[in-house]
């Protein structure tokens, strides 16, 4: 019987996990290898690791976690979880079962892209999500925001920091009249025939292509995607959810509670924002969150 089992192993999950190893309990953290930041080549404004692959860091956060005794580490996926008498115990894919007193979840979320050609095969390098993450290193090229919610007005209104900016209605999201007035004031162009391909030599992006045949030259583009959680297990054990911008996401406390005693969660899957520091410092909360109610119990 573990005291901790951490589902989910990039900045949340291995975050969460460091607390609760530092405070010397019993921590298992098992991780499927199948993060969502495992298409862009580099994280940035991450301090102390700007720049630097993000499975890199993590390689590093592991061998620096299985340094306490009190840790270990299992490469696998959970299938299934369920409360017990004594806890809760979970099922791998491998059919192997572990139980512990609480559970961590830093398990995610799944991005679907719009529904537009392209897209996929520059997902994370010519197609972006966030300006912060990225916008730098895509700085001063012909820049499009490709709307996919009624917040993409207000994406396409930050992009012009990174370079000239083309926001893309797709003839649904056209700005009200105080958006398209910061849009203006902004220099940002609109644009309310819908984009139907991105074109060049994918991952680079030379241009996209518009329903009536013309086409716009273009260096990057930023799109909002669709958001589910990664995994089923909060939504099994019976954990409280919210509706979000992009896709629902698990409802917690400022410590990560959910609404499950003895659940934690923490990371993009807890979220409307997703960002590789904001994952972290929510495991942080959210393994001495945990610790704490582990002496409460």
């Amino acid at each position: 019987m573990h005291d901790v089992i951490v589902i989910g192993g990039s900045f949340a999950g291995q975050s969460a996990a460091l607390q609760l190893a530092r405070a010397r309990r019993d921590v298992l953290l098992i991780d499927a290898g199948m993060p969502r930041n495992r298409f862009a080549d580099a994280a940035h404004g991450f301090l102390g690791q700007d720049g630097r692959a993000p499975h890199a860091i993590m390689r590093e956060a592991s061998r620096q976690l299985l340094a306490y005794p009190t840790a270990e580490i299992v490469s696998a996926e959970v299938v299934h979880a369920e409360r017990d008498p004594d806890g809760f115990v979970v099922q791998l894919a491998t059919g192997a079962m572990r139980r512990a007193k609480r559970l961590v979840l830093a398990t995610g979320v799944r991005d679907t892209l719009p529904d537009i050609e392209g897209m996929i095969e520059r997902w994370g390098s010519t197609v972006l999500h966030c300006p912060y993450c990225h916008g730098y290193e895509v700085r001063d090229r012909a820049l499009g925001v490709i709307a996919s919610h009624p917040m993409s007005a207000h994406q396409a209104a930050l992009i012009p920091d990174w370079g000239p900016t083309t926001y893309f209605t797709q003839g649904i999201y056209a700005p009200d009249s105080e958006q398209a007035a910061l849009l203006a004031e902004r220099g940002v162009s609109i644009e309310r025939t819908p984009v139907v391909a991105l074109l060049g030599a994918a991952p680079l992006l030379d241009a996209v292509k518009l329903a009536d045949g013309r086409t716009v030259p273009l260096g990057a583009v930023f799109t909002a995607p669709k958001t589910q959680p990664a995994s089923p297990i909060a939504i099994e054990l019976g954990c409280e959810m919210e509706e979000g911008p992009s896709g629902p996401f698990v409802k917690v406390d400022a410590w990560g509670l959910t609404s499950v005693q003895g659940v934690y969660a923490a990371g993009d899957a807890t979220s409307p924002m997703h960002n590789a520091t904001i994952a972290a410092a929510a495991g942080v909360l959210a393994g001495v969150g945990t610790h704490q109610s582990l002496i409460r119990s």
